[in-house]
């Protein structure tokens, strides 16, 4: 059943966060530095996958790396030869670096020359099965399917393992959400936004814990299953909007 309070603040919330405001204090505000779809796709990606830790570090590294790639990164992704990645030789961000780097973006490169985007290898699984947790596995398996250093494997989340995925949902959730607030791009097509997961983090997790949403100790694969599905009774058509809005009760109303 419904809680209808609980939907009217959540509802409020996700509106009062989901909006331009949000994007210039929030890692989403690298990929909105582009226009072109390629840019967006790995400006994103890269900016998501160094998402842990104090945002204004993500969004300055974040921003750095674009710099580094000459503002360009999907023509940079694309074209670069081994010889270019000397630019990143002194790059850092918390645990993951340059030897991380330098693989992601060759991993990034086998995708991308094979199949023009990002979207297609999250979208391989759904010819036989409607399932986003699939679609998520088999585009991890792509991108380590070349050699690699086994260290880079932690800096991918892998929710078959129990992970939480929070940075790949959060890139998933940037793609797809099409909602037109200015925050989410919405330029993949292949999904429906209620496909989505919540990108459970510190954040969400302490808020969802707070509200009743989630009875998970640990902040775990089950844990985004369990909170998700009551996020879908709320809004089956949109349910990780409410990222916003836990996100916000947390970081900023202190709940």
């Amino acid at each position: 059943m419904i809680d209808e309070e609980l939907k009217e603040l959540l509802d409020f919330k996700a509106e009062q966060y989901n909006n331009t405001a949000f994007v210039a204090d929030d890692p989403v505000l690298v990929p909105h530095l582009f226009t072109e779809r390629g840019d967006i796709e790995v400006a994103g990606f890269l900016t998501a996958i160094i998402s842990w830790g104090q945002r204004t570090t993500i969004i300055n590294n974040a921003k750095r790396l674009m710099e580094l790639m000459d503002d360009s990164p999907f023509d940079f992704v694309m074209n670069h030869t081994k010889n270019d990645l000397y630019l990143f030789d002194d790059f850092v961000h918390r645990t993951l670096n340059s030897t991380d780097l330098k693989f992601i973006l060759r991993s990034l490169q086998n995708i991308l020359r094979t199949f023009g985007t990002l979207e297609t290898p999250f979208t391989i699984p759904f010819q036989t099965e409607e399932n986003l947790y699939r679609g998520i596995g088999h585009f991890r398996d792509l991108f380590f399917g070349i050699a690699h250093p086994v260290r880079t494997l932690k800096h991918i989340p892998n929710i078959e393992k129990g992970s939480t995925g929070k940075r790949l949902n959060m890139f998933l959730r940037w793609m797809v959400r099409n909602d037109k607030k200015g925050v989410d791009f919405g330029i993949w097509n292949q999904f429906k936004p209620s496909q989505l997961y919540l990108p459970l983090d510190v954040h969400t997790a302490n808020a969802s814990k707070k509200l009743g949403l989630l009875t998970r100790k640990a902040n775990d694969w089950k844990a985004v299953l369990e909170v998700t599905l009551k996020l879908r009774e709320l809004d089956p058509e949109d349910p990780v909007k409410y990222d916003f809005a836990l996100f916000g009760l947390s970081r900023f109303d202190k709940i």
